[in-house]
């Protein structure tokens, strides 16, 4: 028994960079860089300059700063390996890195979820119920909802690596992705893995499958009382201030769609498209996400440009010194 614990302890993995294109993979590690700085710069903006301005403390505000959060979370959960494999060349992962990098991967991403969903239940009262926008999200039910979000996702992806820690692993240990995932761990196990499996689209259809639900009933929701507004201009406004979250929406959940379709209906895709589809569902949403929201949202494109003019009179005020 203890000789089997050690056994499984010293398990490793294989990591897979991106097919076809190996011996590019150290100048395919720059573009990732400039995507992870991106992310980083992005995302800690959109959190200080929600935390900075006082006009932002609104609940609005706050649901985009736990977007925020959960997008730092999911570029720092890949980031590990995917430096080492395109700027190191290691491709090696223990198994316990494995698993901890998979429960982070999958507990962000569902954080992801149901913080968009939290986004779209905040437009639905934002425009059904203005008046009382502020008396029904108030700071302590928003508090609760992130707690909420926090409990749901951690508590759900526990039992995972718990149980692919349990399973016996031998022959092939590449996996298909340059990060670990439930799903590419599970099937290089040498047992029986229908409980895990049942469990991961368990997981699934309770989190993202009834999230993307609620989401789509809360945009009908929304059409339906912005119709009812007699005002064209109005009404215009009213969807407007729904374009950021709903392009977050698309961003998270287009390439999530897409590469869920290949892995059951393509089989004759290549490895390159799930790859690519793969980095674009993790990558994307960090990425653009800030870039969309200042963007459209009036208050935090003039937070940053005033930031701007401010730097750039220092800058000046120097060189006239």
């Amino acid at each position: 028994m203890i000789m089997s614990v050690s056994n499984q302890s010293s398990t490793s993995f294989f990591l897979t960079g991106f097919p076809g294109l190996e011996t590019v993979h150290t100048w395919l590690s720059i573009p990732l860089c400039v995507m992870y700085l991106a992310s980083l710069a992005g995302n800690s903006l959109i959190l200080w300059v929600v935390r900075s301005e006082p006009s932002l403390h609104q609940p609005m505000y706050y649901f985009l700063s736990m977007l925020a959060v959960t997008d730092l979370g999911l570029s720092a959960s890949t980031l590990p390996t995917m430096l080492t494999i395109y700027m190191l060349g290691l491709r090696e992962v223990a198994m316990d890195v494995c698993l901890a990098q998979l429960f982070f991967i999958h507990t962000f991403s569902i954080m992801e979820s149901s913080v968009l969903l939290t986004m779209a239940f905040d437009r639905f009262v934002a425009i059904s119920n203005p008046l009382r926008y502020g008396t029904i999200l108030t700071s302590s039910r928003i508090a609760s909802l992130g707690l909420a979000i926090m409990v749901r996702s951690i508590g759900l992806h526990i039992p995972a690596p718990i149980m692919l820690k349990k399973l016996p692993y031998c022959g092939n240990r590449l996996l298909s992705h340059s990060y670990c995932l439930h799903p590419d761990v599970m099937k290089l196990a040498c047992a029986d893995t229908h409980i895990n499996s049942a469990y991961g689209l368990f997981v699934v259809l309770s989190t993202l499958g009834v999230d993307s639900v609620l989401i789509v009933l809360s945009y009908v929701l929304i059409l339906q009382t912005v119709l009812f507004i007699a005002s064209k201009a109005e009404r215009l406004k009213a969807l407007n201030t729904c374009v950021s979250h709903i392009c977050a929406v698309l961003l998270f959940y287009t390439p999530m769609i897409g590469l869920s379709m290949i892995h059951r209906f393509g089989r004759r895709a290549s490895p390159g498209t799930r790859v690519l589809l793969s980095y674009l569902h993790f990558f994307t949403p960090p990425v653009l996400s800030p870039v969309v929201y200042t963007i459209k949202t009036k208050q935090i494109r003039l937070r940053m440009l005033r930031l701007f003019w401010l730097h750039k009179a220092g800058i000046r005020d120097g060189q006239d010194h």
